[in-house]
């Protein structure tokens, strides 16, 4: 990455006050050193957080050397736009450590294992499965959905389970997440930038479209493989104490989001509101259960990467992307099968522009057409190793990639594309503001 910088060693930062950035055939350098970033993360499974960390340093180092922040020249530019981020990465931070504790909850309420008992005995109980998988996911982190649905298949099928069937569980995972913005980070983010739920949702339209597909597909695949064998669990009761903490977490982010937002929208950028409230529930139900504290060094880690990557994607300079339209919402479905779905999310909600319910559809389902292009896709690849591999998910899973391009369109035909361009609307004026304000003659 460092040899892209070198011919621009010469150069001043106040060249390009003006908008006029370098570029490398025809694109800025700040979107290939990100590019450069996200595929490297695409290639190096194994150490995502370090190339994360040095894709977020250089990108820095290259502004703070070169090109400036909108906020600033140099080190002091740099700290102003970390003053100004500051609250959107709080508030995921708590959010992605605070939602792993209330996956586990969850799973130990033991739900998970009684749910199977309702299942059909034929291809239709993978079918209905997939079905929970996505409802789970609404309220649940698709990660968490995805785990607990490859959980459920391994019991139901004796842990003989088709990759056509794992790349419907990561489909159903990320399609139930794709609506509702305590389902997926990425519809999380949008609801943090001040997306209303009630937009978002529009994304069910097409998920559910694309869930009835993969889910025929995927639970024939299955049954023609490994028919389902069921155990009734009478024996087993469900852990109230669990749902109370898992109801109560959601019940304070969601209610503590709307009050803000309503009745003090002023101060929603000032504080990470959300995040502190999520964690105040944890507190307070430590008396109910106790929490699984020892997930959280692996959660961090996988925080400070996902968040890495948002704040690579705040320093890129979106105003020399293309216009938001359906087509760039629809290519960036594609897009994130090969790259992370979060920092692409970021990019497009500092653009603005976008139908959101059309955006989080394509992000949020867009990653499952390949194992590694989600990260429900790389837990459950985790619990199945045999999913590790490009080819049979593309030949097994067919049906996601099929599903996604319906899905889309019928959304399209139903609801039609309508952006939201008061979107950002506060930023582009106090930009050109800077911007005139940073080129006009002295007086």
């Amino acid at each position: 990455m460092l040899r892209l910088l070198a011919p621009l060693a010469l150069l001043p930062a106040s060249a390009f006050a003006a908008g006029n950035l370098p570029t490398l055939g025809g694109i800025p350098v700040d979107f290939i050193l990100f590019a450069t970033t996200l595929l490297g993360v695409a290639l190096f499974h194994h150490a995502t957080l370090y190339v994360a960390l040095a894709g977020l340093v250089t990108i820095s180092l290259y502004k703070v050397l070169f090109t400036g922040f909108k906020a600033g020249a140099g080190v002091a530019g740099l700290v102003s736009h970390i003053g100004h981020e500051w609250v959107i990465i709080a508030n995921l931070f708590c959010l992605l450590t605070g939602f792993a504790l209330l996956a586990r909850h969850f799973e130990k309420s033991h739900v998970p294992v009684i749910l199977p008992k309702y299942l059909p005995d034929d291809w239709k109980g993978g079918f209905v499965m997939l079905i929970m998988v996505f409802v789970l996911s609404s309220f649940l982190d698709n990660i968490a959905a995805a785990l607990i649905g490859g959980a459920m298949a391994h019991q139901l099928f004796k842990g003989k389970v088709h990759v056509g069937f794992l790349a419907a569980i990561v489909a159903a995972s990320n399609a139930g997440g794709s609506g509702s913005v305590v389902g997926d980070t990425t519809t999380t983010m949008m609801w943090i930038d001040g997306i209303s739920p009630l937009i978002v949702i529009d994304a069910y339209v097409a998920a559910t479209v694309a869930l009835l597909i993969i889910a025929y597909f995927g639970a024939r695949q299955q049954h023609a493989y490994s028919p389902i064998i069921k155990n009734t669990h009478a024996h087993i009761r469900v852990d109230w104490g669990r749902i109370f903490i898992v109801a109560t977490m959601l019940v304070m982010a969601m209610g503590t989001n709307i009050t803000v937002n309503v009745k003090f929208p002023e101060l929603a950028d000032h504080f990470p509101f959300i995040g502190v409230a999520v964690w105040a529930a944890i507190i307070l139900t430590i008396p109910v259960r106790r929490h699984d504290w020892e997930l959280l060094p692996e959660t961090i880690k996988g925080s400070v990467f996902l968040l890495s990557l948002v704040l690579c994607a705040s320093l890129m300079p979106v105003e020399e992307l293309p216009p938001a339209s359906w087509q760039s919402a629809f290519t960036l479905g594609f897009v994130s099968a090969v790259f992370d779905n979060i920092p692409l999310t970021a990019l497009a909600l500092r653009q603005g522009g976008f139908d959101w319910g059309f955006l989080a559809y394509a992000v949020g389902f867009g990653g499952s057409m390949l194992w590694f292009g989600s990260s429900a896709g790389v837990a459950l690849s985790n619990m199945y190793p045999e999913a590790k591999s490009a080819a049979n998910w593309l030949k097994h899973g067919w049906h996601v990639p099929l599903a996604y391009v319906v899905g889309f369109f019928v959304m399209l035909a139903v609801l039609g594309w309508h952006p939201d361009s008061g979107h950002k609307k506060v930023a582009a004026p106090l930009a050109a503001e800077a911007s005139s304000t940073s080129t006009a003659p002295a007086q």
